[in-house]
């Protein structure tokens, strides 16, 4: 059953205040000022979503209209749907499509190289690190960024120097979406902000998790709760905090994105290996989306107990 809004916020309090405390205490005097991240209890949905699912567990989920626009929840090594609702409804991705942008920096991209943050890149709006154009990171400390605390003006200075420009780069990831076989997928942008050619579904993301997991570094940031990153040259350094809050809470999660805008609404894919079970999770545009996460583990856990 899920956790209930108050126990959730009680343990976001006691983590908070303890990373707080390291934070000001070792690096008050040089570490950047971030922005907050939201809070893990988040408010109930309007209740007027039908639910549609494929259930093969006899427990049921603790509601009855769907706490999401869409939803996909599916083991991995069967390939078996154990729920969905609207899993192909085209629906803004946000930050979700840095899982994209992240893949294709990967495959044509060289880690060790060394990026230079653009005026463009440094002027970018909503999440971000306040890196300072001029400021020159290795390709791998950007990608940190961009998956971790999903820093858009990281994201931009990577794909500006693997693409040559953010538009040039885009065409990259909608000829890897082609490739993947992701028909209702199609990108306007390298970092997730809402557009009229910028959607995917929930069945399209999971596809393109699973291939982006089968990369050993792709899969091993997701995972990662807290890294630092310092430019090449200089010693300002910048704390990332995983904006994923199921990451430490909830055992075996493994990743994967969250996203979130005024138009996707809050987003989440999540990865799950708890024993011997691989689940894949991904929820678009939910007001409670930790609760939901977590009631879905728990349901897909038992769903895959009996299909076992």
């Amino acid at each position: 059953m899920a956790m209930t809004p108050l126990t959730f916020e009680t343990m976001d309090r006691v983590k908070c205040g303890a990373v707080a405390g390291f934070v000001l205490a070792g690096m008050m005097a040089f570490v950047p000022v971030m922005g907050a991240a939201p809070a893990l209890a988040e408010p109930p949905h309007d209740g007027k979503r039908s639910v549609q699912t494929v259930s093969t567990s006899s427990q049921p989920l603790p509601w009855r209209t769907a706490p999401a626009h869409s939803i996909l929840l599916k083991e991995l090594r069967s390939g078996r749907v154990l729920y969905e609702h609207e899993s192909e409804k085209r629906l803004s991705p946000a930050s979700l499509t840095k899982i994209m942008s992240a893949l294709v920096i990967l495959e044509r991209g060289r880690l060790a190289d060394q990026a230079t943050v653009s005026k463009n890149a440094a002027r970018a709006h909503k999440t971000h690190l306040r890196l300072k154009a001029g400021e020159v990171f290795r390709l791998e400390d950007l990608l940190k960024a961009m998956l971790i605390v999903s820093a858009n003006d990281a994201c931009l200075a990577a794909v500006e120097h693997v693409g040559g420009d953010e538009a040039q780069f885009v065409s990259l990831m909608n000829d890897k979406a082609a490739a993947l076989g992701l028909a209702n997928t199609h990108f306007s942008n390298a970092c997730g902000f809402d557009g009229p050619d910028h959607y995917s579904t929930a069945e399209d993301l999971a596809t393109l998790s699973e291939v982006a997991l089968q990369h050993p570094v792709f899969r091993e940031l997701v995972r990662e709760e807290r890294e630092i990153i310092t430019p090449v040259v200089g010693h300002r350094p910048y704390v990332l905090h995983n904006t994923n809050r199921l990451l430490g809470r909830v055992p075996g999660v493994e990743g994967v994105k969250t996203g979130f805008t005024s138009k996707a609404g809050r987003c989440l894919i999540a990865k799950v290996s708890q024993n011997g079970n691989d689940l894949l999770l991904v929820i678009l545009n939910s007001n409670r989306r930790w609760n939901t996460a977590r009631s879905l583990i728990d349901y897909g856990l038992r769903a895959s107990e009996t299909i076992e």
